[in-house]
């Protein structure tokens, strides 16, 4: 019985599906590397691995038990731990407290200013979940609640959040845009039944060039933010890698079926990865 439920734990975690916490991660790997002009050493690496792991596990948690009364709605996601009984919103929620503190934990381990802002963090965690019940782009408060590794990461190596990092959510934040749409175009017949607001519905007919345009304005963004720090050479092959995937997400989607956006939202973590390789090479041959 015991196994039974750790298996049914790990399955609200969606530890099998590590595609979500790597969108959260490469963002914040690579503001630490630009906020320490290299490699910010292994102590933040391993904080900042591990807390995203936490973090996304515990904000899982809080998504299923928000959204059980939806999720049974949801072909995809009806047979969910907390949607079909099998795990209690009791048990999900102090599940997503103990990690969520464990993550804390970690914070603690870096410097007061990380730790002030991990509270803001927290609070957009909370918000986003009930968002997609009165926001037309709720993707837009995901985008800020998966980004905000970044102040956070420039809090931990800084002691503080410049300018310069708020850019660089700002840009992250359309990378958001483009992948949660992405999924959300695989739910749109489900969440127009049920009332569900999200940007597929909102963007209509627009919903592919709009993916595609947030793909652009992300990589132009850190582009013009970081292409004077790095060396030019290893950022434009990064650049090119990173154009090469928009382009194959462009035809994944362009018919809007629901395996074709299902795999380029899951394929994400790729375009994530090259920006932060082309990061970490731009300094290394700087």
């Amino acid at each position: 019985m015991r196994r039974e439920k750790f298996r049914l734990y790990l399955d609200l975690i969606r530890w099998d599906r590590p595609a979500g916490w790597l969108l959260l991660l490469w963002p914040s790997l690579s503001a630490l590397w630009v906020a320490a002009g290299g490699f910010p050493g292994w102590h933040l690496v391993l904080v900042f691995v591990l807390g995203t792991i936490l973090m996304r596990s515990a904000g899982c948690c809080l998504n299923d038990v928000a959204d059980r009364d939806f999720d049974r709605h949801v072909k995809r996601t009806a047979q969910r731990p907390v949607t079909a009984g099998k795990v209690s919103v009791r048990e999900a929620i102090w599940l997503g407290v103990v990690l969520a503190l464990l993550a804390f934990a970690l914070v603690l381990t870096t410097n007061a200013v990380a730790v002030a802002w991990s509270f803001a963090a927290l609070a957009v965690a909370i918000v986003y979940p009930y968002a997609k019940r009165f926001f037309a782009m709720p993707q837009a408060v995901l985008g800020v609640a998966f980004s905000f590794g970044i102040p956070m990461a420039f809090a931990a190596v800084r002691g503080e959040v410049p300018a310069l990092a708020w850019g660089l959510l700002l840009g992250n934040l359309f990378w958001v845009l483009a992948y949660d749409t992405e999924y959300a175009m695989v739910d749109r017949d489900d969440d127009l039944k049920i009332g569900m607001k999200t940007s597929a519905i909102t963007l209509g007919r627009y919903d592919v060039i709009a993916v595609t345009s947030f793909y652009v304005v992300q990589l132009l963004i850190w582009t013009v933010l970081l292409v004077e720090q790095l060396s030019p050479w290893a950022w434009f092959l990064a650049l090119v890698a990173a154009v090469v995937q928009v382009v194959w997400h462009y035809r994944l989607i362009r018919e809007r079926t629901r395996e074709g956006c299902f795999r380029a939202f899951r394929e994400n973590h790729w375009l994530g990865f090259t920006v932060f390789a082309g990061i970490v090479a731009g300094y290394a041959l700087k």
